[in-house]
């Protein structure tokens, strides 16, 4: 297989760098939590080892019996999306759980403010009926 030349090598170097920065600038900024930066830190990581290392991807290929390796690239992509797509169903159903029950602690919070309200207004009642008998 044919070696890249050396602008795509640069281009992809300059790229992998620039998003690297892009995900330190929204880590910085807040935008992105830090357990969800490691995985964008690491994909670029591999960007960049891939673009230093031009034989790479076709000697990595070669070692685990792919014959195209393109393919392998996607096949590893697949790979990450479908465990990060797991992750997040799993801090999804988390959180939902986390929403119903706080749902469920205001409402009862609710309902003893409502209750306490309605004595305290029944107390200070100009006319209380329950001190006239």
């Amino acid at each position: 297989m044919e070696s890249l030349p050396i602008t795509i090598q640069l281009l992809s170097l300059v790229g992998a760098l620039i998003f690297m920065a892009f995900i330190a600038r929204l880590i910085v900024k807040g935008r992105l939590r830090e357990e969800y930066s490691f995985v964008w830190i690491a994909c670029t990581t591999v960007l960049i080892v891939f673009s230093v290392w031009r034989n790479g991807l076709t000697e990595i290929s070669l070692l685990l019996g792919v014959y195209y390796p393109p393919s392998l690239i996607f096949l590893v992509g697949l790979f990450a999306v479908i465990s990060f797509l797991v992750h997040l169903s799993v801090v999804v159903s988390k959180m939902q759980k986390s929403i119903k029950d706080l749902t469920h602690e205001v409402a009862f919070l609710k309902k003893e403010l409502d209750e306490a309200n309605q004595k305290k207004e029944y107390i200070m009642s100009p006319n209380p009926e329950h001190l006239t008998s």
